[in-house]
Formats: C-alpha cells, sequence, structure tokens
C-alpha cells in the first residue's frame, strides 16, 4: 500500500496537476501584486477583456459559445481577458493550420459515383454534394458494410482482419489501455511488424494520459511498429489541450476500415464494468470506400509528423481488382477544427432536415446549440417520430446534468427522449427513414461538433442502415422513456442547470 501511496504520489498525471496549479496560483498572485502596485494594470486588463469580448462577438462561432465566452469575461473582467487568450494560444495545433487545407487536396480524390448517387436518391442530393463538391468527402459504391452493435462484435471481427493483413495496418484511436483488449491486439501487430509488414499506430495524448505510461511511443517503436502520439500533453497554460485527436480508425491494406464509438480499452468490451453495461457501436467497410478513411489516417499521420508521402503508394487497386459488390452508396468523412466547416454538424443536420418519417439518434452526451434544438423540434412537429438514446449511467457528472437540462424543452417538442437502463450509451448514430445513417466518433456536444478531430461514415440505402435502426429499437427496450414529470426540478435545481446550459460549450 505504501509502495503504491508513493507511486501515485509521484505519477505523471500528479506531477502535471501540480505544475498547473501552480501555474495558476502563481498568475493569479503575479496579476494581484501588479495590481496592487501599479494603478494601470486593472484598467489595461479590462480593456483586453472588452477587446476580447469584441473579437469573439465578430467570429464565426457558435451564439452559445460567444455567449458564454462574453459572460465570462464581463463578469470577470480583470481575468476573464487573460483566461480568454490563454484558451486560444495553442501553438501545438495551430501549427497544423497552415498544412490541413494543402493536404487535404492532396489526399481525397473526386469519385465517379456522384451521378448514380444523386439517381437512387434524388431528394438526399443536397447532402451528397454537399460532403463531396463542398467538403472533398467522396461517395463510394462498391463497397460492403457492416454494423456492430457492440464492441465485442467489432473486436472479433477487427482481430480476424488484422490476422489477414498483407501489407500494411494502420490504427488511431483516442483512447488505448492495457488489457484484455489492447493486448491482443498488440500481440498480432507486433507479430506482423516481425513478419514485414508495415504498422503504424497513432494515440491521443490527452485521451491516454492517465492510461499509458510516459514513452510508450518508444515501447511500440522497439516492437517495430511505427508510433505517433498525436499533440503531446504539455503541463503549461499556454496550451490548454482543447483540440484532440477523438477520431476512432482501423485499416487493413486499405481494402478494409473500421469506425465507431469503440476506443481499445476493456470497458468497451465489458471485460471491465466501469459504468454498467457498455453499449456502443462500430462500422466496417469493405472495398472502395475503405479507401477514404486509409486517406484520413494517412494525412494525420502527415500532419503529426510533418513529412510528405504519395498516399498512392498504398492504393490497393493498382494491380488486383475489386472483389466487392456495391451495397448501397458510403461516404466517409472527417472533421477538423483548424477550419470553418463544421462537418459533423451539417451531417447531423442534414439527416434532421431530411428526415420524413422517423428519425433515430444515439449519443452518449446531449449538449446542443439552439439551432439543433429547434431543428429537432421542427421535425418532431411537422411529424416525424423522433427518438435520442441516451445514457442513464454517467462518466461526468455536471455533463450528465447539462444533457437532462436540454430534456425538457425537447419533450414538450414533442421529441421521444429514452435512457439505456443500467449502463452506459457510448454509440453515436443516426438513423433515418430506412434510407440514410451516420455511425462514427462525433458526440452531440460542443467538443465533438468544433473543438476535436473527429471522422464517420454516412451511409445510403445500405443494408446496415435497417441494422442501425433495428438496433436502435432493440435497445429502446431496455431503455426507460423519459416523461416531463420525472425530470422536474426544483428552483436551486433549475438554476444549476440554468448555469451549466451557459457553460455548455466549454465542458
Amino acid at each position: 500500500m505504501r509502495k503504491k501511496w508513493i507511486r501515485s504520489l509521484f505519477s505523471r498525471r500528479m506531477i502535471v496537476a501540480l505544475l498547473l496549479l501552480f501555474q495558476i496560483g502563481a498568475l493569479f498572485a503575479l496579476v494581484k501584486s501588479g495590481i496592487a502596485r501599479f494603478a494601470f494594470l486593472a484598467p489595461f486588463l479590462e480593456i483586453i477583456s472588452a477587446a476580447a469580448v469584441l473579437y469573439i462577438v465578430s467570429r464565426q462561432d457558435t451564439a452559445a459559445y460567444k455567449l458564454t465566452w462574453a459572460v465570462l469575461i464581463l463578469v470577470t473582467p480583470v481575468f476573464g481577458g487573460l483566461f480568454y487568450l490563454l484558451y486560444r494560444l495553442q501553438a501545438s495545433t495551430h501549427s497544423f493550420s497552415p498544412r490541413w487545407p494543402h493536404m487535404e487536396k492532396a489526399y481525397f480524390a473526386p469519385s465517379d459515383s456522384l451521378e448514380e448517387a444523386i439517381e437512387a436518391l434524388p431528394h438526399r442530393s443536397a447532402e451528397l454534394v454537399s460532403l463531396q463538391k463542398h467538403s472533398g468527402f467522396p461517395v463510394y459504391d462498391g463497397t460492403k458494410t457492416t454494423f456492430f452493435g457492440s464492441g465485442e462484435e467489432k473486436f472479433a471481427a477487427l482481430l480476424a482482419d488484422l490476422e489477414k493483413a498483407g501489407k500494411y495496418i494502420f490504427l488511431e484511436y483516442f483512447i488505448v489501455e492495457s488489457g484484455y483488449m489492447w493486448d491482443s491486439i498488440l500481440e498480432i501487430l507486433e507479430r506482423k511488424a516481425k513478419e514485414g509488414i508495415e504498422v503504424r499506430f497513432m494515440y491521443d495524448d490527452m485521451g491516454c494520459f492517465a492510461l499509458l505510461p510516459g514513452g510508450y511511443r518508444k515501447t511500440l517503436e522497439k516492437k517495430g511498429i511505427k508510433c505517433m502520439v498525436f499533440n503531446p500533453f504539455r503541463p503549461f497554460l499556454s496550451a490548454v489541450q482543447n483540440n484532440r485527436d477523438h477520431r476512432k480508425i482501423a485499416v487493413i491494406d486499405g481494402r478494409i476500415a473500421y469506425t465507431g464509438g469503440v476506443n481499445l480499452a476493456d470497458e468497451y468490451i465489458n471485460r471491465v464494468e466501469k459504468y454498467g453495461k457498455w453499449r456502443d457501436t462500430a462500422i466496417r467497410l469493405s472495398g472502395k470506400g475503405a479507401w477514404s478513411l486509409t486517406v484520413m489516417f494517412l494525412h494525420m499521420w502527415g500532419l503529426c509528423t510533418g513529412k510528405k508521402e504519395d498516399p498512392m503508394a498504398f492504393y490497393p487497386y493498382k494491380s488486383s481488382p475489386l472483389a466487392e459488390e456495391s451495397d448501397g452508396f458510403v461516404q466517409p468523412y472527417c472533421d477538423s477544427p483548424l477550419d470553418r466547416d463544421n462537418v459533423g454538424e451539417r451531417t447531423y443536420m442534414q439527416i434532421i432536415s431530411g428526415a420524413k418519417k422517423y428519425l433515430y439518434i444515439s449519443t452518449p452526451y446531449l449538449i446542443i446549440d439552439d439551432s439543433m434544438l429547434s431543428a429537432l423540434v421542427t421535425a418532431a412537429e411537422s411529424g416525424v417520430d423522433v427518438r435520442i438514446l441516451t445514457p442513464e449511467r454517467w462518466d461526468k457528472r455536471l455533463v450528465h446534468l447539462t444533457t437532462r437540462s436540454y430534456y425538457r424543452a425537447l419533450i414538450r417538442g414533442g421529441v421521444k427522449i429514452y435512457e439505456y437502463t443500467g449502463g452506459f450509451n457510448h454509440a453515436k448514430t443516426f438513423v433515418s427513414d430506412d434510407e440514410v445513417a451516420t455511425v462514427g466518433t462525433v458526440n452531440l456536444d460542443f467538443r465533438s461538433l468544433y473543438l476535436h478531430f473527429e471522422c464517420g461514415v454516412k451511409l445510403y440505402k445500405t443494408a446496415s442502415v435497417s441494422e442501425i435502426r433495428d438496433d436502435f429499437l432493440k435497445t429502446l427496450e431496455v431503455s426507460s422513456p423519459i416523461s416531463e414529470k420525472e425530470i422536474k426540478k426544483s428552483a436551486v435545481g433549475k438554476t444549476i442547470q440554468s448555469i451549466l446550459r451557459l457553460f455548455a460549450p466549454l465542458m
């Protein structure tokens, strides 16, 4: 026990926390002593705060985000402007910005199936055109889709596909933790690397901060695995680590690719229980559509390494033909905080506005702005059967309370809310009208929609669309419908939720 206590005291997490607390305390002390010594300092800081508010109002951000920062700065005019500057000055990710548009154009090639897709889904044409022509993400036929309604199913399929890898394996994940799941995958990766297969692995340092030891990259490289750590965490207030790589991508030979909500840790396959039974989903693409997830990985790898390489060197169909028959159309997409194109939000809004009969949404968090709330209510009031599934158990208490603060307005607008009973719902899926669906990593909160690197796959008329619908309806059988009466709060409770709603964009 004593050794464990000493290890905890001197762990990387504890040292970083103490460093951050020291810097915050030093900043407050410095500002207070400066104000006491120099009469001009307080008015100067207030001018900075006023300028920051004007800058925020003029930016093309969401109204909720602007309101949060404006209130925070105006309530604390001396420190507010400094907080915002520290929040904005993140050199580690800003250094990516000049390279992002250039690499995007180089990596994503146009598809030849757009016209056929528009013919098959005429009232979805605006969605197809928007994602392909405006955001650069091709629509593919010649792809077989497989939907997984649990992490266990995805894990079993992924292990089998990794064993068949003949040229390369690319993995990119937000959370990785030693245990049965990751150790099983790592054993295959190490063995494949020894066989001469190129293995690349990328993980987010913040997501793995408390889960992997420092220097884990070197551990993997000793096993023959090429490794990159996205945006390494630094315990300095000048880099608050807002922009994280929240994507989950697995690629085998450019012919098979996975994405969805499932990370590489044992709770995702219910080997351990953190918040009750864990519900999650994933999608497997086999065929042409897997190429987009391949180039998304290569794109991010290039951003992290700063090195250029020809993506076509990894193209799987140069000498061997495509084996898969067409299963509808697929459109993999990714989202970046480095541009003004909120692809994840746009994808969700297009599905909401295009729904005619039903719209089923699964999300672990429900923290949305007024435009999405209004779109959901408008759809429900127009006769669309709108149902949203969230978790009963929570992993972040304040986030769950904020999620519940949106229930009343949605229920009054005709939206049906359910909570997954006895466990944590981590799945991020939309499905509508037996026609269109999406599976990916994008949560319905401000971080996923505006601050993180994310990805997903939009599905048009594939066999998996009905599977996603059926899985959602099956899950409702073990979920609790929420009524307005159940979420009735006291005056104190409503006040707390109102405050949480105000600061939701920072959660």
